[in-house]
């Protein structure tokens, strides 16, 4: 990306207003040039704003707040892992996954993450930084606009912690489900999280009453805090109570994500631990089938998730089974962007 160019999808509404102003240009302009960059459109591509001005916006700005930098498609789930590059040369990822025509677009909060779960890949190389607003904006319109759908559904799922950036995701989410940006439904949109208890009551406070999802992975506090170091700050306990908390406020049913590591958190021990915890609660699970790690373990046996799942529908828990989708794109949090960037290390 160009140095020393400020991403105009960065500005706000009043920001954008002064600089078209300051330019000699009505801010009316201000619209049509929101409405262009939503699009993913260069300003060359601006057609009803007058030539001089396109002409010195591309002087002084980029469009937007990331660029183009790689993908990978698979075509049996249609699921597209993207990558994309900071001004500060910085490589994240997205996916993309089309479903009966729709788009839902999982989002990176931060550029790698701090949080180091075992069996995930965006805690490698630890945490870079957290992601500005328009950084988030920015993954959803390249998606968009290199799949040729517009976005239906977000889940803050990707890279990163969000409630680790909770102002950041906060600005994000109410920006992009303003009528007059993209319009994404609160109830379309869902946030996933390790259990960052004060994250969660500060939602509950603001009213970010989004779809709620937390990372649970195991109920056994002994066995999930060798998955989720997290256990050892915010306890499963802590964290469950505030989402039941969320759930009070929200009217929404919380998810509970659960990776199954065959031989580690997928014994009867574990399925009476989530039993206990979800009862007298709407809670749901959602079980996923595990990605495989470098480094870490290897790949479940086929059955390996289908025989948990066999588990809980014993004890009467309410799940649905995630399959593994885009496995031959890695496209797993983390998966590409370290296979990428290792690739053009080792070419050097």
């Amino acid at each position: 990306m160009a140095e020393n160019r400020t991403a105009l999808v960065s500005l706000n509404d009043g920001e954008l207003e002064g600089v078209l102003r300051q330019m000699g240009h009505s801010s009316f302009r201000a619209k049509q040039v929101r409405q262009w960059l939503l699009k993913g459109a260069a300003f060359s591509e601006m057609t009803n704003l007058p030539l001089n001005l396109r002409e010195e916006l591309s002087e002084r700005f980029t469009e937007l707040a990331l660029s183009r930098e790689y993908e990978m498609h698979e075509e049996e789930t249609d699921t597209t892992k993207f990558l994309f590059r900071t001004a500060d040369d910085i490589i994240i990822e997205s996916v993309g996954l089309i479903y009966d025509g729709r788009l839902t677009v999982c989002v990176s909060t931060q550029a790698g993450c701090a949080m180091g779960c075992s069996f995930c890949s965006s805690t490698v190389g630890g945490l870079i930084r957290n992601l500005s607003s328009a950084e988030m904006l920015s993954q959803l319109i390249l998606a968009s606009r290199i799949s040729g759908h517009e976005v239906s559904n977000i889940v803050l799922m990707g890279s990163g912690e969000p409630l680790n950036n909770y102002d950041s995701v906060k600005e994000f989410l109410l920006y992009i489900m303003r009528k007059d940006t993209l319009g994404i439904g609160i109830r379309h949109i869902t946030l996933s999280t390790c259990g960052i208890v004060p994250g969660i009551d500060r939602m509950t406070e603001d009213g970010l009453f989004v779809n709620l999802s937390l990372s649970l992975h195991c109920a056994v506090g002994s066995i999930r805090v060798r998955l989720m170091p997290v256990e050892r700050k915010y306890p499963l306990e802590e964290a469950f109570g505030a989402c039941m908390r969320f759930r009070k406020a929200s009217g929404r049913r919380i998810t509970l994500e659960y990776c199954v590591v065959e031989g580690l958190n997928d014994t009867d021990e574990c399925a009476e631990a989530l039993r206990r915890l979800m009862k007298g609660t709407d809670s749901e699970v959602n079980l996923i089938d595990y990605n495989k790690k470098e480094g870490y373990r290897k790949l479940n046996s086929r059955s390996a998730a289908d025989r948990f799942a066999a588990k809980l529908r014993k004890l009467g828990i309410d799940y649905t089974l995630r399959r593994r989708l885009g496995s031959s794109i890695n496209a797993a949090c983390g998966q590409l962007r370290s296979t990428y960037v290792k690739d053009r290390q080792d070419l050097k």
